[in-house]
């Protein structure tokens, strides 16, 4: 029960555009077709999903204040806990680069679409930031990270489809010229926000 709260909450409720308004540069680039969309979603769960249970790991038995202490006594004391960041962010960079290489080799159209936000995905911050908030919250086993990964990723994937749907269908729409473009994909996803919002409520 506790797996599917966490689940259900990372989905909706803490979902990282709408909640934490975390990956927008790429989310609105790349949100104009639901083809292209779908393929950045699926990458980002991709890479939250083997990412986050990784750095789980190395926070738990190296990162952390006394992590190291199952090397020995003299150990107990050591904190690396400065070196957060950049062991996050090499382990994001180093799944990102095998997702560029398969996606480019399996699927150069999609490739070709995604253009410079494939690479991207190494500093998007919902990635960086699924990372953090595991840190945060303390995770006492490998589970809740790989549950956490996969709800976030899942909530980044339905908010980017979800937006390119509409921006679709708004190609067909008698926009006023000024918001067109931008201007009402910024209205769009104020909405979509606030109709997440509605989650916020969900006691599982």
């Amino acid at each position: 029960m506790e797996y599917i709260n966490l689940f259900v909450k990372s989905i909706f409720v803490d979902n990282m555009i709408f909640a934490y308004f975390l990956g927008m540069c790429s989310y609105l680039a790349v949100s104009k077709n639901v083809k292209t969309a779908n393929g950045l979603g699926l990458a980002v769960i991709f890479v939250l999903l083997f990412t986050l249970p990784i750095n789980w790991v190395l926070n738990t038995y190296v990162l952390q204040p006394g992590a190291l202490k199952w090397l020995g006594p003299q150990f107990a004391d050591v904190d690396l806990s400065f070196l957060s960041f950049i062991v996050f962010i090499a382990v994001i960079a180093a799944f990102v680069q095998i997702v560029e290489m398969v996606v480019e080799k399996y699927l150069p159209s999609l490739y070709a679409s995604l253009g410079i936000f494939l690479p991207l995905i190494a500093v998007n911050c919902s990635i960086l930031g699924g990372s953090l908030f595991m840190q945060q919250r303390d995770f006492p086993n490998l589970g809740e990270p790989v549950v956490y990964a996969l709800g976030s990723g899942i909530g980044w994937y339905l908010a980017i489809v979800c937006l390119a749907a509409i921006r679709e269908k708004m190609s067909y729409s008698n926009v006023p010229a000024p918001l067109k473009g931008i201007g009402i994909t910024f209205i769009t996803v104020g909405l979509m926000g606030m109709a997440f919002m509605i989650f916020m409520g969900i006691q599982l």
